[in-house]
C-alpha cells in the first residue's frame, strides 16, 4: 500500500493497467448497475443551477426523470448518486452510435457549463471513501470493463496515467506529480 499525503492507494491500484475502449464496452458503466454514479454535494448545486445548459444534451426520458426527481437520489447507504431512467441507465446518459456517453461532459465540452462529469466517473474505475482522516482509493473490478484492463495491458497504460486529469482535478497537479515519481523511481 502507498500513502501519500492522507490518500491510501491499493497495490491494486498502482500496478493495474486500463484504458476505456468504448468500442467494445458501449459506456455499461452508464448503463449497469444498482445505482447512478455517486455525486458529491457541490456537483448537486452545480447541476441544479446549470439544468438549463445541459438539459438540450440530454435524452427525453432522462430530463423527464430529473425534472420530476431533481438531479439526484439516494443510493440503498443514503449516499447522492445521480438518478436512473427505469432504473437502468443515468438519467445524463446519452447515446450515440450505440455508445453511452455523459451530457454533463457534452456540455462541458460545448462551452455551456464550467464544469465536467461528476468526478466519481471521471475517476472510474477507482472509487473513493473516508477512512477517518484518510481518503482511501479502491480499484473497483467490474466484469464490463474487462476490455479496458485487455486494452491497458496490451497498450501497458498504467491506470493512474490513464486517470491523470481525473486525479489532477480530485487531488491536484503538485499530488499527481508526487504519485507518479513515487510509481515510476528508478
Amino acid at each position: 500500500m502507498l500513502i501519500l499525503d492522507n490518500i491510501l492507494i491499493g497495490d491494486d491500484i498502482t500496478g493495474a493497467r486500463f484504458a476505456c475502449d468504448l468500442a467494445q464496452c458501449k459506456g455499461a458503466c452508464c448503463i449497469q448497475g444498482d445505482t447512478g454514479a455517486p455525486l458529491e454535494p457541490l456537483e448537486i448545486a452545480e447541476l441544479e443551477d446549470h439544468l438549463d445548459d445541459i438539459a438540450p444534451f440530454m435524452t427525453r426520458k432522462g430530463l423527464e426523470v430529473v425534472r420530476k426527481e431533481g438531479v439526484f437520489d439516494y443510493d440503498q447507504n443514503g449516499h447522492f448518486v445521480t438518478p436512473l431512467v427505469n432504473g437502468r441507465e443515468c438519467a445524463f446518459a446519452v447515446f450515440e452510435k450505440r455508445i453511452a456517453r455523459c451530457a454533463i461532459e457534452k456540455a462541458y465540452e460545448a462551452g455551456r457549463i464550467p464544469f465536467g462529469k461528476p468526478i466519481s466517473c471521471h475517476l472510474y474505475p477507482i472509487r473513493l471513501s473516508q477512512t477517518g482522516n484518510f481518503t482511501s482509493m479502491q480499484y473497483h473490478r467490474w466484469h464490463i470493463c474487462q476490455p479496458a484492463r485487455t486494452c491497458g495491458k496490451k497498450k501497458n497504460i498504467p491506470l493512474c496515467l490513464f486517470l491523470k486529469d481525473a486525479l489532477i482535478r480530485r487531488f491536484g497537479a503538485d499530488w499527481f506529480e508526487r504519485l507518479d515519481a513515487r510509481l515510476n523511481k528508478p
